[in-house]
């Protein structure tokens, strides 16, 4: 008689326990009762780089050439998590999160800045279009006529 094939492994075949052999005794004769599987914890996740924001910063918001200094510190911490340097790797991708936040912060103050210089200049321009235009004929600021 064949043995129809099967698709999983070869199983062994199955022994009865012998008869009376107690299941609770089976620790006090030294087998096992559960099986105890050690799990090393988890890697730590690798270092950060950052060299997408990096590139985005040096892009747009290249202050003081801060996002050149970033984009070169995002990179010096991929090379050093390519080649395994854990601690120099997060040392440069810190110090490119640090740049681009610095970079960040300084041009959002700059568009500040510029906002309020050209809303102040079109209002002294919008004022001085009104005094010009309520005054009379004869200013005296513009000198004797």
């Amino acid at each position: 008689m064949e043995r129809p094939l099967s698709l999983g492994p070869r199983l062994p075949p199955y022994e009865p326990l012998a008869e009376g052999m107690d299941l609770e005794r089976l620790d006090a004769e030294g087998l096992p009762r559960s099986t105890v599987v050690s799990v090393e914890p988890p890697p730590p996740p690798p270092p950060r780089d950052h060299l997408a924001w990096s590139l985005c910063t040096m892009l747009y918001a290249n202050v003081c050439c801060l996002g050149l200094m970033a984009l070169v510190f995002s990179v010096k911490s991929r090379d050093r998590k390519v080649l395994g340097d854990s601690s120099g790797a997060r040392s440069y991708g810190s110090t490119a999160k640090y740049l681009n936040i610095t970079a960040q912060l300084l041009n959002i103050f700059l568009i500040a800045l510029v906002i309020t210089i050209i809303a102040l200049i079109a209002s002294g321009t919008i004022n001085t279009v009104r005094l010009f235009n309520h005054e009379p004929e004869h200013h005296s600021f513009l000198g004797p006529t």
